[in-house]
């Protein structure tokens, strides 16, 4: 908790430093998380020893290595251990119109705004499926102390992207230069294969060799915060939830576990979709067994309830990820 209060007294800080000019309004709202009741703890099921299921859960999982006891070391003196897999709670995102909006802090603006707490936001963004978006790093089983050795995500919970600062978030144009193989999958072959990733992931887990699709929410590229598919809420903002864990990926900024290698994370340039699931915790937690979906499995089936009809459209996921180690 003492870290979060210095998030807080950090974001309040640097409040004065940023402006935006105003045009539409779209208030800031959100809800501070809270680990007892906004977050689905059944997401981290099923969990494994080796190939072995010790705690068993209602989500999809991928394959575990086959061995039980694992090595990490050299020898002659290497740490022998178990095979240990399970689901892990590791990133917040805030997806939300209002620019500098932290929905997932509780819905504080990093701006001073003269109509109230709301933040301004362009007209043309206002009636298009446009979004901002910002990541925080979540270890929160390393917060509240569950011990896990060379397993449980570490480090200090800090904000660690703002799409406001990042001008190709906004300029497809940008994008381009930086992602040069947007012309290759931004078209309707490529995104055509994408129905094939949509079924996968709607009845089991997204197919991960169609790495440019988004299943059922559409595709990866332009990795941009534009929804050109956009259908609604809660469908455009899983999207962009997506999408910005695949840039972080695509730019070598998240590194990820593997049945390969249980001794160390590893950078992948492309995202390894089966290994990720994403649960909603704003503005309604999703805190049933089934609270968690793989990335682009339909919308439809659980987010229909989700969005209320006064909505903000001001969104938070909380982002999980097969964590496989070599515990000892």
């Amino acid at each position: 908790m003492k870290r979060w209060l210095n998030i807080l007294l950090l974001l309040t800080g640097i409040s004065g430093c940023i402006s935006v000019a105003s045009a539409g309004i779209t208030p800031c709202t959100g809800r501070l998380i809270n680990p007892a009741t906004d977050i689905c703890w059944d997401c981290l099921l099923p969990i494994t020893i080796g190939s072995t299921p010790v705690m068993t859960g209602v989500n999809p999982d991928t394959v575990n290595p086959p061995d039980t006891i694992c090595m990490c070391g050299s020898f002659p003196f290497p740490d022998i251990g178990v095979s240990l897999g399970y689901w892990e709670p590791m990133e917040l995102i805030d997806v939300t119109r209002s620019p500098y909006c932290l929905v997932n802090l509780g819905g504080i603006p990093l701006m001073e705004s003269p109509n109230d707490g709301a933040v301004a936001v362009d007209d043309p963004n206002q009636n298009t499926g446009f979004f901002y978006v910002h990541a925080y790093h979540f270890p929160i089983m390393q917060m509240l102390g569950i011990p896990a050795p060379r397993c449980a995500d570490s480090g200090t919970p800090m904000l660690t992207y703002l799409s406001e600062l990042d001008p190709t978030w906004e300029d497809e144009s940008l994008a381009l230069i930086l992602f040069p193989e947007t012309l290759l999958f931004n078209n309707l072959p490529m995104q055509a294969a994408c129905t094939v990733d949509a079924i996968s992931a709607s009845t089991w887990l997204p197919n991960d060799e169609l790495f440019w699709c988004a299943g059922a929410q559409g595709t990866m590229y332009p990795l941009t915060g534009s929804v050109g598919e956009y259908i609604g809420g809660v469908q455009g903002t899983v999207l962009l939830s997506e999408r910005l864990i695949y840039k972080l990926h695509r730019l070598g900024l998240m590194a990820d576990s593997s049945i390969g290698d249980l001794c160390s994370a590893h950078t992948t340039v492309t995202l390894p979709k089966s290994r990720y699931r994403y649960q909603m915790v704003n503005p309604i937690p999703t805190v049933t067994p089934t609270g968690c979906q793989p990335f682009g499995r339909t919308t439809m089936l659980w987010g229909s309830m989700l969005e209320p009809p006064m909505s903000t459209e001001n969104y938070g996921y909380l982002i999980w990820r097969k964590r496989n180690c070599c515990y000892f």
